[in-house]
């Protein structure tokens, strides 16, 4: 019995001095993306409120996120230090839970898109092994469990009716799909971004979305990049984001944001519950202020008179 315990502890503590052993070895492989200990840049951060803050996601999807996807080669090392799918898993988990508006910006190519007569390198490689590729624009044949559908782990935040997917990107940047008007349309300021690729589809979203005069704050653990002969896509990333993100935080740092979110009036629909006891405002039954639209009475006009 005791030199069954013995082996028995033996064996434990060698695992213990794995785990360990990994984790010291992930932290050294991170520190490279550690931010500047004293850096030049002033600081910025972003408020949130759930009256005009949404979640958006890019690429969340299985050919950039999972082991069975065409990318994981090159972006597996990235995703698993950093934890994205779960980071990502988080997010949607925490921003559903506290009624936050949650829109995805989805990548998908149809037999149409691989007939352009000129693309740039990473648009060439992504035809050539039919990265995100789906049947057509009006066919949902062959999606379910391909490389263009979303993570298993999220398809129930996705799909629950109240998520927003806008039509899909093609190249990096939303400036073709609709993403921006329904931000616009929700009365949508300011904008916690994640997703996939870092340097890729998530930073062109980010410049376009500042370019539009959204805030946008970035979850830097809640994406990742590929790492190539060319580059460390998430370092070029990170780099970028430091430089002109509104905000750029953990994963723990977004939860406690969204979970802590204040909640604003955003006239003239919305009402803020904070304010709920004025006369000004009537509130029946509204746990969530995202969602006081369409049960808020308009305030009336004083200065209108029968005649």
């Amino acid at each position: 019995m005791t030199y069954a315990r013995t082996i028995l502890t033996s064996g434990a503590l060698a695992l213990l001095l794995g785990m360990a052993a990994a984790v010291a070895d992930n932290h050294d492989r991170l520190a490279k993306y550690a931010d500047p200990a004293e850096p030049a840049l002033p600081a910025t951060d972003v408020d949130v409120s759930l009256s005009d803050t949404a979640l958006v996601i890019t690429d969340p999807q299985i050919d950039f996120l999972s082991p069975e996807g065409v990318t994981w080669g090159v972006v597996g090392e990235s995703v698993t230090e950093l934890g994205t799918v779960e980071n990502i898993g988080r997010l949607l988990d925490t921003a559903k839970a506290e009624g936050m508006p949650v829109f995805i910006s989805p990548h998908h190519y149809y037999p149409s898109d691989h007939g352009w007569h000129f693309e740039g390198p990473l648009e060439k490689l992504m035809h050539a092994i039919g990265m995100f590729d789906r049947e057509g624009p009006y066919t949902l044949e062959g999606f379910e469990g391909s490389g263009s559908d979303y993570m298993p782990e999220y398809r129930d935040h996705i799909l629950d009716g109240e998520t927003v997917i806008s039509s899909p990107h093609k190249v990096y940047g939303p400036e073709q799909n609709d993403l921006v008007l329904q931000l616009r349309k929700r009365g949508v300021s300011k904008v916690i971004l994640a997703g996939m690729s870092a340097n890729l589809c998530t930073q062109a979203h980010l410049y376009e979305l500042l370019e539009q005069g959204f805030e946008v704050a970035v979850v830097r653990d809640a994406t990742a990049a590929a790492k190539l002969p060319e580059g460390d896509g998430y370092l070029a990333a990170i780099t970028n984001f430091r430089y002109v993100a509104n905000g750029l935080w953990t994963t723990e740092e977004a939860v406690a944001k969204i979970e802590k979110a204040r909640c604003f009036p955003s006239p003239p629909q919305t009402r803020c519950l904070a304010r709920a006891k004025s006369r000004a405002f009537f509130i029946p039954r509204t746990p969530r202020c995202g969602r006081a639209a369409s049960n808020s009475r308009p305030r009336r006009s004083r200065s209108w008179r029968a005649s």
